[in-house]
């Protein structure tokens, strides 16, 4: 919210020697962010009001051209020298200048391109010599073939505002031709610009503003709410009746007739809705926004004479439509709230009224309206009609009840002293809100939470600042508290921390310490927190890139997949209300969301890429209960806990990379190898070691990876995931390049190891021997290792497949797999006769189970 200093210390009593950095800094110390102080200007020289005396319309140019008889009350300078002109259009030489304007009126001429504004209108010039913001100098010069002796000003040249559509028109009346303008306009004022938080809605006016800035400079406040001779209800303003006194607890009304709906604006009024960023519309509609920013309470103006019948409070029927005051119709939703009259739907309520009972220059029968609006029902309103009006603004984030017949109160004033209005006698005020609950907690609270003890009386007296009625009591057990009965604007105090906070922040969060408090013994990441790291960690030691891809899929992944209908992938979590139409469903596999990635950073010119994510998949149990919906009057029982925890689908945390292009990559230190399905294996390989567990791979057949080219990862007899190639079909329908590779599997499946031993190193030399065995092709490289290192014994310390051939000195259905294996005891240099004795033992037992041989 924007707001002048002017207008927020009418409202307090402080020092001259308070400065607009003084008030900002007041509002940061009690958690108001403060987004920008701007000061007006700066102008220098001679800015004065002037009156429109004669319009010229100029022709033969490309765009509008007024030349315009100016008077400034005051004699015209003599005739520039040329030497001070600057030619534009032309370089014809019109003579001197032309000071004398009609009935004898000194003027001067000057050159305007706007078109808004009249003979005999009040308007701000600013004579040769004038630097206006920004530190554009304003001299006489000579364009469109004529002298330009001055500029005529709009807002946004003077500073006050963006609205550059045309000249800055002051009402009649405002000031005289000649006086300085400077003062007029108030140039010499500073802007705030404020951004409270979501629950101080009365701090979006400058009655909470100030009473904040009150509170924060201990200096006494006026509420502008307090109006003096206030009348009593004498009658009805007009029939109402609320159908939904729950979306509506009151409804306020009051009517003005006899109003010069042609009355300008006061200057006073337009300036600080200018200030504000409000553009001036008209008197009525200017005093409901004026109202609004002071109090705090939006109002609306219906034009009593298009109101048929009484009007109604109620909820919107399914289908029907309202033409909103920016000429947009709009389809009503049955949880919109409404006013209507017999002929149907005229307002939305807390949002935008009907374009039917506008206000025209034609109004001067009015209709004043505030209400109190349930909060939730505006917010999804304007959420639904994407409508986020300054009312709604306000009104989702909950009004003064107590300030609607205040509100309708000031602006009928306000339009019969500006407008002169009649205020008819009557008043309709229907329904009410009860006063808040009353909080209480120990008058120590605040000093507990702070760590800071304050002085005697704080408490009460700060609760007492923002307007709560303040009680003391003392407990059974003789402890003092305070109990405070929140005032009708403060709808965010609830509970005993709500008010902690209020002492808090108003005695400045500065003054309390800045001390961390010591970490309890035995705490810190879990073992799956650590697990987490170290597998993030292995990977991007490898080369791969940590993303986080969108978190929801769609149905069309599964059909890129080839994955069949009855695949348990495809039983998803659907979301009811997706970000994206086509991505509605919590993924069961990272691989969707990675590929997706990988395709775009594909699409933007990188081929060598290497990804890899860590997060949750989603996975319903096959009976997925549905979540109960359970009250908020009392805590849930241990088996109402039980059958949510129940209703909540499996969660488990899966670690995915997919790779494509080269890897490594070629450069000066010789080619690069396209990345493969092995590839894939060894990022597997080190999830596993970073998770300290011993993995284990066997071949299997599952999409969307290739057949014979995929392999099932395992810890001990447990699958765990599988990595591989992608089938051609998956990688073609989804616009991957050639032989991409991918890798998943599943880290909550992984156990996690009580302790990791140390690794056994011995200080004796090795003895390397290589094998070649001839077996069926059918025979898993991995079961074949697994045989040989069992048969070797003890002394194995490591095996390597290095060579995998087949050809047709072989046999038919037969290939070599070569290892090398490396022999070393742990207390002793081993001799060549022992390692060969354990590699002969080793490939006795591939012969026995596999029938293997060694190769010739």
């Amino acid at each position: 919210m924007r707001v002048p200093v002017s207008w927020l210390t009418e409202h307090l009593e402080v020092d001259a020697e308070v400065t607009p950095q003084d008030l900002a800094d007041a509002f940061v110390r009690i958690g108001i962010e403060v987004d920008e102080l701007s000061k007006l200007g700066p102008v220098t020289g001679p800015l004065v009001v002037g009156r429109v005396a004669e319009i010229e319309e100029l022709t033969g140019f490309k765009k509008p051209v007024r030349f315009c008889r100016v008077e400034v009350g005051e004699e015209p300078d003599p005739e520039p020298d040329d030497a001070e002109l600057s030619e534009e259009d032309d370089d014809e030489d019109d003579g001197p200048l032309e000071n004398e304007g009609p009935h004898g009126i000194k003027t001067r001429g000057i050159i305007c391109g706007a078109s808004n504004f009249a003979e005999g209108d009040l308007v701000v010039v600013a004579l040769p010599g004038v630097v206006l913001p920004g530190g554009f100098e304003i001299s006489a010069r000579k364009t469109y073939g004529k002298i330009s002796d001055g500029m005529i000003c709009s807002a946004l040249e003077l500073g006050l505002g963006d609205d550059h559509s045309g000249i800055l028109v002051l009402p009649p009346g405002t000031a005289s031709p000649g006086d300085d303008a400077t003062e007029l306009l108030g140039l010499d004022d500073t802007v705030i610009e404020v951004t409270p938080t979501p629950d101080r809605g009365y701090a979006l006016s400058v009655r909470g503003l100030a009473r904040e800035l009150s509170n924060a400079l201990d200096v006494p406040f006026g509420d502008p709410a307090m109006l003096d001779n206030f009348p009593e209800a004498e009658g009805e303003a007009w029939p109402v009746r609320v159908e939904d006194p729950e979306g509506c607890p009151r409804f306020v009304l009051r009517r003005v007739t006899g109003l010069d709906a042609t009355a300008p604006t006061p200057w006073r009024i337009r300036r600080r809705l200018m200030l504000a960023g409000i553009r001036s519309i008209s008197l009525a509609v200017d005093v409901t926004n004026y109202v609004m920013l002071e109090l705090g309470h939006p109002l609306h103006a219906f034009a009593t004479g298009s109101i048929q019948g009484d009007l109604v409070v109620r909820r919107a029927k399914a289908g029907e439509k309202l033409t909103t005051l920016d000429d947009v119709e709009r389809t009503l939703d049955a949880d919109d709230i409404v006013i209507a009259d017999d002929s149907g739907v005229i307002s939305l309520a807390g949002t935008m009224g009907g374009a039917s009972t506008e206000i025209t220059p034609e109004s001067t029968d009015v209709l004043l309206e505030a209400a109190h609006w349930n909060p939730a029902s505006i917010s999804r309103t304007a959420r639904r009609h994407k409508l986020f009006s300054e009312a709604a603004k306000r009104f989702e984030r909950y009004t003064d009840p107590a300030l609607c017949a205040a509100a309708v109160e000031l602006a009928a004033r306000l339009l019969r002293q500006y407008g002169e209005g009649a205020i008819r006698p009557g008043r309709t005020d229907v329904g009410g809100v009860a006063p808040h609950a009353p909080v209480t907690m120990p008058i120590n609270l605040p000093d507990q939470v702070a760590g800071v003890r304050y002085e005697r009386g704080v408490t009460v007296r700060r609760l007492g600042q923002i307007g709560c009625k303040v009680q003391l009591s003392t407990s059974d057990q003789g402890v003092g508290l305070v109990t405070a009965t929140p005032p009708s604007w403060r709808g965010d105090l609830v509970q005993p921390a709500d008010l902690v906070e209020e002492v808090l922040r108003l005695e400045g969060y500065d003054s309390i310490p800045s001390v961390l408090p010591a970490a309890p013994a035995g705490r810190g990441l879990t073992d799956a927190q650590r697990r987490r790291r170290a597998v993030s960690g292995a990977l991007a030691e490898a080369g791969y890139v940590e993303v986080r891809p969108f978190p929801f899929i769609g149905d069309a992944v599964w059909d890129a997949f080839g994955l069949p209908e009855d695949d348990i992938r495809r039983k998803t979590v659907r979301v009811r209300n997706p970000l994206e139409a086509d991505h509605d469903r919590m993924a069961t596999t990272l691989l969707p969301g990675l590929l997706e990635t990988l395709q775009r950073n594909v699409s933007r010119g990188l081929k060598d890429v290497s990804l890899f994510q860590i997060g949750q998949v989603v996975l319903p149990k096959p009976n997925q209960l549905k979540a109960p919906d359970l009250g908020v009057e009392h805590r849930p029982s241990d088996e109402d806990l039980a059958v949510l925890e129940e209703a909540v689908p499996a969660q488990p945390m899966h670690v995915a990379v997919v790779l494509s292009g080269q890897r490594p990559r070629a450069g000066w230190w010789g080619k690069g190898d396209q990345a493969g399905w092995a590839d894939a294996v060894q990022a597997a390989r080190l999830v596993a070691e970073a998770a300290g567990v011993q993995l284990t791979v066997q071949a299997a057949d599952l999409l969307p990876w290739h057949p014979g080219r995929c392999a099932q990862l395992r810890v001990g007899d447990w699958p765990v995931g599988h990595a591989g190639e992608l089938h051609p079909k998956v990688v073609e329908a989804l616009g991957l390049p050639p032989r991409t590779v991918a890798m998943e599997l599943d880290l909550d499946a992984i156990p996690l190891p009580d302790s990791r031993p140390a690794p056994s190193i011995s200080a004796y030399p090795p003895v390397l021997l290589d094998v070649a065995l001839v077996a069926g092709t059918d025979v898993p490289s991995a079961d074949l290792a697994d045989v040989l290192r069992e048969g070797a014994g003890e002394l194995l310390e490591e095996i390597t497949l290095f060579d995998v051939y087949s050809g047709e000195q072989l046999g038919e259905g037969k290939r070599s797999l070569a290892y090398k294996l490396r022999f070393r005891a742990a207390d002793r240099t081993l001799t060549v006769d022992e390692a060969t004795k354990a590699r002969d033992a080793a490939v006795a037992a591939a012969g026995e189970r596999f029938g293997a041989t060694l190769r010739a």
